[in-house]
C-alpha cells in the first residue's frame, strides 16, 4: 500500500527522532489510522511511536483530544485552529514529544465551495512550537489520504530540521 519512498521518508523521520530520544503521537481523522499504520510499518518504530489516536468525528475530537467543541462548531473540523488542537491535545494527552494531527476532506463527498474535497488541514505541536498548514490535494480518496500523511511526514521532518528550539 506504501510506496518505497513514502516508506524511506517515515523511516528516515524515525531515525531522526530515535536518535534525540523523541516519542511521537498522531491524531488523525480523514486518514483513519494511516499514517499510524504507516510508522508502525517499519520495524524498530515502538522506540519511537508512543500511540495514536483515530478520531474521525466531532465527538471523539472533543472527548479523547480535548478539543473544544465550540471552535469544531464555529467553522467544522477541517481548519487549521481544529488541527493545532488536535495535536496539542494528543501531545499532552500521550506525554510525548511531537504530535502531528490531520483533518481533512477526502471525497468523493463531503466537500463544499469553501472546503472542496482534498481540504486537509495538518498540524504538528512539540513541547516549544507548534506548526499548522492547510493543503488543497487532488485524486481519488486513497490519493488524497496517502498524500495527506506524505505531507505530514514532510511537516515533522521540517520541525525536526528547523534545530533544538523547536523540539524538546
Amino acid at each position: 500500500m506504501f510506496s518505497d519512498s513514502l516508506v524511506e521518508a517515515a523511516s528516515t523521520l524515525l531515525e531522526q527522532c530515535k536518535s534525540r530520544g523523541l516519542k511521537i503521537t498522531t491524531a488523525e481523522s480523514c486518514t483513519g489510522g494511516l499514517l499510524s499504520a504507516l510508522i508502525t510499518e517499519i520495524a524498530g518504530s515502538s522506540a519511537v511511536f508512543e500511540r495514536g489516536f483515530i478520531t474521525y468525528s466531532n465527538e471523539a475530537k472533543t472527548e479523547l483530544l480535548g478539543v473544544d467543541s465550540e471552535l469544531i462548531s464555529e467553522d467544522g473540523a477541517v481548519n487549521e485552529m481544529v488541527a493545532v488542537a488536535m495535536a496539542c491535545g494528543a501531545r499532552q494527552n500521550a506525554k510525548a514529544d511531537i504530535a502531528v494531527s490531520i483533518t481533512g476532506i477526502a471525497g468523493p463527498g463531503g466537500g463544499s465551495k469553501k472546503k472542496p474535497i482534498g481540504t486537509v488541514c495538518i498540524a504538528v505541536a512539540s513541547m516549544r512550537d507548534t506548526k499548522a498548514r492547510t493543503f488543497y490535494f487532488s485524486g481519488n480518496r486513497q490519493d488524497i489520504r496517502l498524500q495527506s500523511v506524505q505531507a505530514a511526514i514532510s511537516l515533522i521532518d521540517d520541525m525536526l530540521s528547523n534545530g533544538s528550539s523547536y523540539v524538546a
